[in-house]
């Protein structure tokens, strides 16, 4: 994205690799820039806007725990904030990607400090907080630690205490 007088701005070389890697047309892509501008002027959308229009998408779960674990997977260069190109990317990726470009997202949400692997500690921070979405009464569900432990067995096949990306794409 370019900048005009310090405002973000929609580039033609920003428009065409947008509009083929998502799938919409030129005119789409226009449209979701402008509205995207029109919440976040600035051309960046923080963790608290992000936790907003989470909360807004999905108005019948309890998001709150897992915004920033989602928040993750959008900001890619880490500095906190997610422009817009970041968010078309992901919208891309999550609709038409393939398997393990869509996998490789998802691990982000587990890998929270970012350092390319899921400790245990991690995966039982994120099944503890993905709970309060689910929201589920019944007694037959497993207890949290249960399934993080359970989970994490799985997935960690060389038993080194971590999940590497290619044991989680494997796994799934």
């Amino acid at each position: 994205m370019g900048s005009n007088n310090g405002k973000p701005v929609l580039r033609e070389e920003d428009i065409t690799p947008l509009a083929q890697t998502s799938g919409l047309d030129r005119k789409q892509v226009e449209d979701h820039f402008n509205g995207f501008m029109a919440e976040h002027p600035n051309g960046k959308m923080n963790k608290k806007g992000f936790a907003t229009m989470l909360s807004k998408a999905l108005p019948k779960k309890d998001a709150s725990k897992m915004d920033k674990h989602v928040f993750r997977v959008y900001d890619t260069n880490l500095d906190g904030f997610i422009d817009f190109v970041e968010f078309m990317v992901v919208y891309y990726v999550m609709a038409d990607g393939s398997p393990e470009e869509v996998l490789l997202k998802i691990f982000r949400i587990f890998d929270m400090n970012s350092d390319g692997v899921i400790s245990k500690k991690e995966l039982t921070r994120l099944v503890k907080d993905m709970y309060g979405m689910i929201k589920s009464e019944s007694p037959e569900m497993e207890s949290k630690e249960i399934v993080a432990k359970s989970a994490f067995a799985e997935m960690d096949k060389d038993t080194d205490g971590k999940i590497t990306t290619e044991e989680f794409i494997s796994a799934c």
